[in-house]
């Protein structure tokens, strides 16, 4: 027998051992050898690595009202087990970077310089954000059908936004039928009336009408050279499949709840004749949600739609199995935050006309024998802002213990701008 032949007999029997110690993918393996999905990366190798280093540095634009908080947790969580350093605002941000101001790298807090990661929201400010990103980063974000954002943002920041609070009686519906009576460009928190997707990538939100729609194109090209990934809310498990792929991560890599949800009681119910006028409004937001829905298509063809229907379905079967694990065998319930125990698992309320619910981490968590560490299922279902401070503070002690004399002199040195800083958001 030649030496080629024993040799591929021998990488078909580890290859097999493999796969039945891992059942888990065996299936999904089996089925992909039928429909031909092999030139597809997989999760794993027989050598129980990826089969290509995995891609660490990574800037996610999140979004506003598009499930980008649940891909930021993700971010968060992968950074946190692989250790690497995230970009985190300084303190006047809060846990955005100086959101609604165009980005820049004076927003990011000193201890965590330099960054592989950025996941906090942001004006989008390619410019700024090259100056802290090495040059193979990769650039993702995510939109959401503009008719269902909308009435979010209507809802979620309807205390907030004046162009919201001026409406009569809260009515989207009447702020529909004459919203220059309610918007005003210029005001503070209008960004979230009004094209507010192409206002968080760093465009012009109230581009006249005339123009709308060739600026949209001509923009929507722009986020086209910039980003490799553009993800869609109401395709959210298939963009992972993409994610995933993109960043040569494994499964367990992707994994998530949902996070910051509304309750149903919270959303409204919207007419065919108000998606159009929200549409109309949005102009140029339902331009780039038509042109990236189609791109993220494209791309899921190009691998194959059955290939990206099995490995969704794995996702779900994989992601199903974390959760009961944290749960004690049960799919978590969602949970008021005055039902939440656990402060630090209590998502914010952004006004009592909103209820944003959450979850609660059963009590015996450690004594539930999955062997699952009981902050490993804490961090899945951590909200946002806690998570950020967290991290904050971990990625401070991490800097401080690197660089004790460097610490103290940025201390000094950032005092003058955070308070400028802290003036300035004032008087927005």
């Amino acid at each position: 027998m030649s030496q080629k032949k024993i040799f591929l007999i021998l990488v078909a029997i580890t290859t097999v051992s493999f796969l039945l110690h891992h059942g888990g993918h065996l299936s999904w393996t089996m089925e992909a050898l039928r429909l031909g999905c092999l030139s597809v990366r997989f999760s794993f190798s027989p050598d129980g690595g990826s089969s290509q280093p995995k891609h660490i540095s990574v800037v996610f634009l999140k979004t506003h009202k598009t499930a980008s908080s649940t891909v930021q947790n993700i971010l968060y969580r992968f950074a946190e087990r692989n250790n690497l350093t995230l970009a985190l605002p300084i303190t006047a941000c809060d846990h955005q970077f100086c959101y609604p101001r165009l980005f820049s790298s004076h927003f990011v807090h000193p201890h965590t310089m330099p960054p592989h990661i950025i996941t906090n929201h942001m004006r989008f400010s390619h410019s700024e954000v090259r100056r802290l990103m090495p040059n193979d980063t990769v650039y993702v974000t995510i939109l959401r059908e503009p008719g269902a954002m909308f009435e979010s943002l209507f809802s979620y920041y309807n205390q907030y936004c004046q162009s919201f609070k001026r409406v009569p009686n809260g009515s989207l519906e009447t702020f529909l039928n004459q919203p220059w009576s309610y918007y005003r460009p210029k005001e503070k928190d209008s960004m979230y009336a009004r094209n507010t997707l192409t206002f968080d990538l760093g465009g012009d939100k109230d581009r006249p009408s005339a123009d709308a729609t060739s600026y949209a194109k001509r923009f929507a090209a722009e986020v086209e050279r910039t980003f490799s990934l553009v993800m869609i809310a109401e395709h959210f498990d298939e963009s992972l499949v993409l994610l995933r792929r993109l960043l040569s991560w494994d499964l367990e890599d992707v994994l998530y709840v949902k996070l910051n949800m509304r309750t149903a009681s919270s959303k409204s119910s919207l007419s065919s004749e108000l998606m159009d006028k929200i549409r109309a409004w949005n102009a140029i937001d339902a331009e780039l949600y038509d042109h990236f829905n189609a791109s993220l298509w494209r791309q899921l063809k190009a691998i194959g739609l059955a290939c990206v229907a099995r490995e969704v379905q794995l996702l779900r079967r994989a992601r199903d199995q974390l959760v009961r694990s944290c749960f004690g065998g049960r799919l978590p319930q969602l949970r008021s935050a005055a039902q939440i125990t656990n402060k630090e698992l209590r998502p914010w309320q952004p006004s009592n006309k909103v209820a944003i619910v959450g979850y609660d981490l059963p009590a015996n968590i450690s004594k539930n024998g999955t062997g699952l560490p009981q902050d490993m299922c804490l961090k899945l279902i951590m909200p946002e802002v806690q998570y950020t401070r967290l991290l904050l503070r971990s990625e401070s002690l991490r800097y401080r213990n690197r660089f004790p004399l460097r610490s103290s002199q940025q201390t000094l040195k950032h005092h003058g701008e955070l308070s400028f800083l802290s003036s300035t958001q004032r008087s927005l």
